[in-house]
C-alpha cells in the first residue's frame, strides 16, 4: 500500500512539475511577446501621431496660403483703384483750372468755345467715370476659424475600443462523427461585435496548450455567430486545442480561455513483423502479394476516423463540461511477436500494433467492390502463429466471403453463426471492454450487424485476414478512430 500510494504522489509531483515547466514556458513567452509588442504599440502610435501631425501641417499652410491668395487679391484691387482714382483726380484738377482761367475771358466768342470745351472734357472725365465704391474691404472675418469642436475631438483621442475575450461553453461543446461543434458567448452583450475568430490545433498533450507544440494553430476568419462547426476532419491526435476572438471593425479582442476536446483517437497500424509472408504490409495498407504481388486484387480499405470526445475546460481542470467515461487505455508494441512467431500457414493475419485493456474504440473497415474473403475483429495478443481468426476462443471476428458461394457469418472459438442480409460496404467495429462487448455495425446506416459478449481476460488488438481466394487481397482500416456510448443511442437496433 506505502509502495502504490508513493508512486501515486511520484505520478502526481510529475505531472505538476510538467504543468509548471509549461506554465513558464508559456510566461517565458508572453514575457517576450511584451517585450517585442510593446515598442511596437508605440512606435505604432507615433506613426500614427506623425501622420496626424502632418495632416494639421498640410491643412495649416493650405489655409495661410488662402488667406494670403484673399490678401494678395484684396491689395491688387484696392491698388488699382487707388491708382485709378489718382489719375482721375488729376485729371479733375487741371480741368478745374481751366473752368475757373475761363471766367476771366472777356471775348463772348472765346468764352462760348472755352464752355464748350469744359463741357466736353466734364463729359469725358475719369472722375464722372469711376465707381465710388471700393471694390474689395479690409475685412477678413470670413477667413476665421474656429477648431473647438476638432480640439475637444483631440482631447477625446483614445485607444481603439477592443472587445472583451468571449467564454467557450464548454457543456455545449462536442466531437462527434469527423466534426467538431464549438459555442461560445460573449461575457457582456457587445453590439459592435462583427465577426469571430476561431483557431484549432492538435495535440497530444492534455492540459493547457504548450508553446512549443509541434502543430500550428489553423485559422477560421469570419465566423458571424456563436457557434460553429468543423466538419470533414481526421482524429489522428488525442485532444484538439480551441480558442475564439472576437473583432468589432476596428481591431481584434484578446482569445478565449484555450479548451481542449479529447478525440480520444486509438491510433494502430500493423505489426508487420508478425504478418503473414505473403501479406504485403504498409503503413495503411495490408496486401497479398504471393511472388511481389502477382494475381488478381482484392482490398478492403479503411475510412477517415470519426469520433466522440470528452471535453475538458483548461480554465478549471477540476471541472468537465460532460461525464467522463472511464479513461481508455492503449498500449503500443511496436513487435508484438518475435519473428519465429510470424503467422504462417493458411493463417494470413495481421495483428494491430496497439493493444486495448479497457475503455471504448471504434474502427471502421470498407471493403471495395472487388474483395471476395476477408475476417475483421480482435485477438489476443497471444494468438497462434498457424491459428485463423475465428476458429479460437481467443478471436472474434466476422467473416465476408463473395467468393462462389457467399457467406456472412460472426465466428468465435471455431462457430460461425450466419448473419442476415449481405455485408455493408464500411463495416464499423466497436470494442467496449468495461462492459465486455464486441460490437460491429452497417457504418452507413448504424445498424447492429452482431454483438459478442465476452469476459476479456487479456488486452487485445485490431485483428485482420485477408485471404488469398483467388484473388489479391488489400486491407486498410482505419487506425485512429474511436468512438464512446454518448453515440450509442444514434445506432439503430
Amino acid at each position: 500500500k506505502d509502495l502504490s500510494a508513493l508512486q501515486r504522489i511520484i505520478t502526481t509531483l510529475a505531472n505538476k512539475n510538467e504543468e509548471l515547466h509549461n506554465f513558464m514556458e508559456t510566461l517565458s513567452h508572453s514575457l517576450a511577446g511584451v517585450q517585442v509588442n510593446c515598442p511596437q504599440a508605440v512606435s505604432d502610435l507615433e506613426e500614427e501621431f506623425d501622420r496626424l501631425f502632418t495632416i494639421l501641417v498640410e491643412m495649416k499652410e493650405s489655409m495661410i496660403n488662402t488667406i494670403k491668395q484673399e490678401g494678395a487679391k484684396k491689395t491688387q484691387e484696392l491698388q488699382h483703384q487707388l491708382t485709378q482714382s489718382g489719375g482721375a483726380l488729376k485729371s479733375a484738377v487741371e480741368l478745374l483750372e481751366f473752368a475757373n482761367n475761363a471766367l476771366d475771358i472777356k471775348d463772348e466768342d472765346e468764352f462760348t468755345k472755352a464752355a464748350k470745351q469744359i463741357k466736353d472734357r466734364v463729359t469725358m472725365a475719369p472722375a464722372f467715370r469711376l465707381t465710388m465704391k471700393p471694390k474689395a474691404t479690409d475685412n477678413m472675418d470670413h477667413l476665421m476659424v474656429d477648431f473647438n469642436q476638432e480640439r475637444q475631438l483631440l482631447q477625446n483621442l483614445k485607444f481603439l475600443p477592443v472587445p472583451r475575450a468571449p467564454e467557450m461553453e464548454v457543456g455545449d461543446c462536442l466531437v462527434l462523427d469527423n466534426t467538431v461543434s464549438l459555442a461560445w458567448k460573449m461575457p457582456v452583450e457587445d453590439s459592435k461585435i462583427d465577426h469571430y475568430i476561431l483557431e484549432y490545433r492538435k495535440t497530444d498533450h492534455e492540459g493547457l496548450p504548450r508553446i512549443k507544440d509541434e502543430r500550428c494553430w489553423e485559422v477560421v476568419d469570419n465566423i458571424k455567430t456563436t457557434e460553429y462547426s468543423l466538419s470533414g476532419l481526421k482524429f489522428d491526435s488525442k485532444f484538439m486545442n480551441f480558442r475564439v476572438r472576437a473583432c468589432n471593425k476596428a481591431a481584434a479582442g484578446e482569445y478565449s480561455d484555450p479548451v481542449t476536446l479529447e478525440t480520444r483517437a486509438f491510433n494502430f497500424g500493423f505489426d508487420s513483423s508478425s504478418s503473414h509472408l505473403n501479406l504485403k504490409v504498409e503503413d495503411r495498407s495490408v496486401e497479398w502479394d504471393p511472388q511481389g504481388g502477382k494475381g488478381l486484387e482484392s482490398k478492403v480499405k479503411g475510412k477517415e476516423n470519426k469520433g466522440s470526445a470528452h471535453l475538458t475546460n483548461l480554465k478549471n481542470m477540476s471541472r468537465s463540461g460532460t461525464p467522463s467515461p472511464k479513461r481508455t487505455s492503449t498500449t503500443r508494441s511496436p513487435a508484438i511477436r518475435g519473428g519465429r512467431d510470424r503467422f504462417t500457414g493458411e493463417s494470413y493475419t495481421v495483428l494491430g500494433d496497439t493493444s486495448m485493456d479497457c475503455g471504448q474504440h471504434y474502427w471502421e473497415v470498407k471493403a471495395l467492390k472487388d474483395c471476395k474473403s476477408y475476417s475483421v475483429g480482435v485477438s489476443y495478443r497471444n494468438l497462434g502463429k498457424f491459428d485463423q481468426l475465428g476458429k479460437t476462443n481467443t478471436t472474434w471476428c466476422i467473416h465476408i466471403n463473395n467468393w462462389l458461394q457467399p457467406s456472412f457469418a460472426a465466428k468465435h472459438n471455431n462457430k460461425a453463426k450466419s448473419l442476415d442480409g449481405t455485408a455493408p460496404g464500411r463495416i464499423g467495429v466497436f470494442c467496449d471492454l468495461d462492459s465486455g462487448q464486441l460490437s460491429f455495425y452497417n457504418a452507413e446506416t448504424k445498424q447492429l450487424i452482431h454483438t459478442f459478449k465476452a469476459k476479456f481476460s487479456q488486452p487485445v488488438v485490431p485483428a485482420f485476414m485477408v485471404s488469398p481466394v483467388g484473388c489479391h487481397g488489400r486491407c486498410t482500416p482505419t487506425r485512429d478512430c474511436i468512438l464512446y456510448q454518448r453515440t450509442c443511442p444514434v445506432i439503430k437496433t
